[in-house]
């Protein structure tokens, strides 16, 4: 049996992968170490609390000493690290706990898996040859693209936000440990992200919630700001392959396809609520002339520094690894909103 680490496994993508992963792989056991910041949530993982060969650690990856006990206890053989503070508007009224979590942590990850693993650098021990760091990054690392071009794991990174920068810094630590240490590591970045089990405070969820409270929907500026949207299981699959398959020290870009303001995204959303829960049967509605969640959406202040436009080139991991995207997004769309209308009314 190997045994493998995920951090962050509560969370939203890392609460998808675990039971794929599982499912996926019969001769592996996952120990899932997560802090439970507000936005993990072990109901996430109700499905495989049982499972045998699944297990929950409640810690922080900044703690060396824990890290260092998890990786002895268990013979860790393997890394995929989702652990992250992730909300661009977090980190810009509070910076210092992106920097501590997302670089410090990462940090102590591999600088604790290199000397589990390695005796020196480019010496592995001689049962540990195929082990793994796999990071798991954001397309935000890239900066901001204009009206054509898409990310490709060539483009510079030029993050524009704190959450953007502390993702840079921790992929840019991953490299340097591939290259001075010649530990086995893999990036993938991935774009926007959207499915069940995702925190309440991102852009779908948000807009979901607040229609079904009769409540405004709030969308920056003037909702022209562009994302490339992946579905979350579609993510999960990429980072299979990337953390078997992938070429140390390679990145890999994992995109949907997607491209959609943000307005388009919430008409969509408002859309099929219409359908699915119609707001006659709403009883937050208190306007009887209202038609269609739409009516509820309204424009805020922009966020500081709001990139424009994301958008992922996604060949690398399609040529290389057999990668490709198997979720349309209105039927994804669907799925996410049939998980939150049972959430959210039952």
């Amino acid at each position: 049996m190997t045994n493998i680490l995920v951090t962050g496994g509560a969370g939203f993508i890392g609460s998808n992968f675990i039971p794929y992963f599982l499912e996926q792989h019969k001769d592996i056991q996952i120990i899932n170490l997560d802090v439970l910041t507000y936005a993990g949530n072990l109901k996430n993982l109700h499905i495989v609390e049982s499972h045998p060969r699944y297990k929950f650690i409640k810690g922080n990856i900044c703690d060396r000493t824990l890290v260092e006990n998890v990786f002895s206890e268990f013979d860790i053989q393997g890394v995929v690290h989702f652990a992250a503070e992730s909300h661009v508007d977090n980190s810009i009224e509070d910076p210092g706990t992106f920097i501590e979590t997302n670089v410090n942590g990462t940090f102590t990850l591999l600088d604790v898996a290199y000397r589990y693993w390695m005796h020196s650098p480019f010496q592995y021990k001689i049962n540990y040859k195929n082990c793994r760091f796999h990071q798991i990054s954001t397309d935000e690392v890239y900066g901001t693209l204009g009206k054509d071009g898409l990310f490709s794991e060539d483009t510079a990174y030029a993050p524009n936000s704190p959450y953007s920068a502390s993702k840079a810094s921790a992929d840019m630590i991953v490299r340097s440990y591939n290259h001075t240490y010649g530990l086995h590591t893999v990036i993938t970045n991935c774009s926007n992200n959207y499915g069940p089990k995702q925190h309440s405070e991102k852009l779908i969820p948000t807009i979901i919630r607040n229609a079904l409270s009769g409540k405004m929907i709030p969308i920056y500026g003037n909702g022209s700001n562009i994302r490339d949207w992946l579905y979350v299981m579609d993510h999960c699959k990429g980072v299979d392959l990337a953390f078997f398959y992938g070429k140390s020290g390679e990145i890999y870009n994992i995109g949907g396809g997607n491209e959609k303001t943000n307005l388009e995204i919430a008409y969509a959303v408002c859309n099929q609520l219409d359908e699915m829960y119609p707001i006659t049967l709403n009883k937050n509605i208190q306007s009887k002339k209202m038609t269609s969640y739409k009516e509820l959406i309204s424009f805020v202040e922009d966020r500081p520094g709001h990139d424009q436009r994301y958008a992922i080139d996604a060949r690398k991991i399609s040529v290389e690894l057999g990668w490709y995207v198997e979720e349309s997004f209105e039927a994804g769309l669907t799925k996410t909103i049939e998980w939150y209308l049972k959430k959210l009314l039952t």
